[in-house]
């Protein structure tokens, strides 16, 4: 199995339209679940915003293995998502791992 985590810099400047990139990204992300083959679980978070270095948005998502996690970043219900997600976010950092 394969975790694979995202985290975001949002450009947004205010706690409003930060939470309303975090939910846009949410609300697209999330239901690819059972959309994409081999995706078992993904799920959107915002940082609580205690530690003003952290990272605005996490992305978690596990998958069957490597081939599933190519599969899902090339499936079109994700790119489309990630077009959204391109729009609101300034930095992007990204570690897959087995487990």
């Amino acid at each position: 199995m394969i975790r694979h985590i995202v985290s975001w810099t949002l450009q947004a400047e205010s706690a409003e339209e930060r939470a309303d990139a975090v939910e846009g990204m949410r609300l697209r992300l999330e239901p690819l679940v059972g959309v994409i083959p081999g995706l078992l679980s993904l799920v959107v978070r915002a940082d609580l915003g205690r530690v003003a270095a952290n990272w605005d948005v996490v992305l978690v998502s596990e998958h069957d293995d490597a081939a599933a996690l190519e599969a899902y970043q090339a499936h079109p219900a994700h790119v489309e998502a990630g077009a959204f997600v391109k729009s609101v976010v300034r930095d992007k950092s990204c570690v897959d791992y087995e487990h």
